[in-house]
């Protein structure tokens, strides 16, 4: 079974897929991760999440840090050998637990092959998200390596399935850029994947700092889902927060536990989860567990079905502003992608990337929605209001970082100390 197929069988029993970011370099740690998620008490799916030397395609440091066991913060697929690879999936991948090789690569041709070569075919990324916040590799030299590697992809054997391609556009910065432009990205990419012949996509959106807005947001990714992917089958997978995470486990918790009550309210069919330790460290395999298990809780519990969001809202009228604004500024959407960057049709807020024209800012409300205090060349004049916000200032920038951590360590904080034996103190 295809990765797309369990997705969409696990949503029609009313389960929400979960899934962690869990990567180890040897094959016996990651072998054993896998089995962990697969045994974990949700419907789950698997994640090779890559290590930093791979994502650069420094393989030589990578093979050091193997040769003179040096840990790294993933699993190395370059230099595992495919067959490697292929023995510590044995017996674990198949119909019932779909594995995802994730990376975070501008240049991913490398990890591509080898990750074929394994007889995987599920990955996630995409030439905007995985070149503007990571690495500094020109934007039209990413298009290119994304573009070989959707070719890559397509022109594989594939026997359990379609290959399938996630969008990373959907987390751009992971804090503080606008929902629209998240939803925006998140279908270009999706369309970019689409235009180059992938059909088996899922495109991506992160939790923010407002939960109405939030689903708001994803009300227009589907809108535009549907009016822009005709012939693609296609689900949405929500991040839990990917900024300054909460320093309390239960905040964290509490946290996670939104993240798959927006899911559920949205009937978004996966998420990828974060742990209590994200504030600390690297979590461990008991910790991701964890997180897993209380995720799919959460979300059985969720006493909200399905909200219903008026799709013509403020996030879809200007998510559909930019997404026009950049295919009509070339035929060639690969060209489109570059062009729309330069002109400052697309501008995330605080991103340092060369080809990024830093020009618009984002501002919080004192209901935490996120909105634009500055649009710089962004194509949304007298489409979206752009916010009083005064002058941003460091004080005033750290202050929206934090808003998310300190708000659920907060409300941690002031839930009653419960004492042995179960009763409120």
């Amino acid at each position: 079974m295809s990765f797309e197929r369990f997705v969409a069988q696990r949503h029609a029993a009313g389960e929400l897929v979960v899934q962690p970011r869990m990567g180890f370099d040897s094959p016996a740690a990651m072998r054993a991760g896998l089995v962990a998620t697969k045994l974990a008490n949700a419907a789950t799916v698997g994640t090779l999440t890559l290590d930093s030397y791979t994502r650069v395609r420094d393989t030589d440091s990578a093979e050091h840090a193997l040769r003179n066991g040096i840990p790294l913060n993933g699993y190395p697929i370059v230099n595992h050998p495919p067959e490697v690879t292929r023995a510590m999936l044995d017996g674990l991948e198949g119909p019932d637990f779909p594995v995802q090789v994730r990376h975070g690569s501008a240049r991913p041709v490398d990890i591509f092959r080898a990750m074929i070569a394994a007889g995987l075919h599920a990955t996630e990324g995409g030439p905007i998200s995985y070149c503007l916040p990571y690495s500094r590799t020109p934007l039209d030299e990413s298009v290119r390596n994304w573009a070989y590697c959707c070719d890559l992809l397509v022109d594989a054997e594939h026997p359990g399935g379609r290959p399938h391609l996630e969008t990373f556009g959907g987390c751009m910065l992971g804090q503080l850029c606008p929902p629209s432009e998240l939803v925006a990205i998140s279908v270009l990419e999706a369309l970019f994947f689409y235009r180059k012949g992938v059909r088996s996509i899922s495109v991506s959106y992160a939790q923010q700092t407002n939960l109405q807005q939030d689903r708001e947001a994803v009300a227009a990714l589907r809108r535009l889902c549907a009016e822009f992917l005709p012939e693609a089958t296609w689900h949405v997978v929500i991040y839990a927060y990917m900024g300054l995470f909460p320093r309390t486990p239960d905040g964290a918790m509490l946290l996670l536990g939104k993240a798959a009550e927006l899911a559920m309210s949205t009937g978004s069919e996966r998420l990828i989860v974060k742990t209590a330790a994200e504030a600390h460290r690297i979590p461990t395999v008991a910790e991701n567990v964890t997180a897993l298990e209380h995720a799919a809780a959460s979300a059985k519990g969720s006493k909200a079905g399905k909200t219903i969001v008026d799709e013509d809202n403020q996030v879809y009228r200007e998510a559909y502003a930019l997404v026009d604004a950049v295919l009509n500024s070339h035929a060639d959407l690969d060209r489109a992608l570059v062009v729309a960057f330069k002109r400052g049709l697309l501008d995330v807020p605080y991103c340092l990337h060369p080809d990024n024209a830093g020009q618009a800012r984002s501002t919080l409300d004192a209901d935490g929605r996120l909105g634009w205090s500055e649009l710089g060349s962004l194509p949304l004049r007298g489409i979206a209001e752009r916010a009083p916000s005064g002058r941003i200032t460091s004080s005033t920038l750290m202050s929206a970082l934090s808003y998310v951590q300190h708000t659920h360590d907060t409300q941690a904080l002031e839930q009653p100390m419960t004492a042995i034996g179960g009763e409120p103190r």
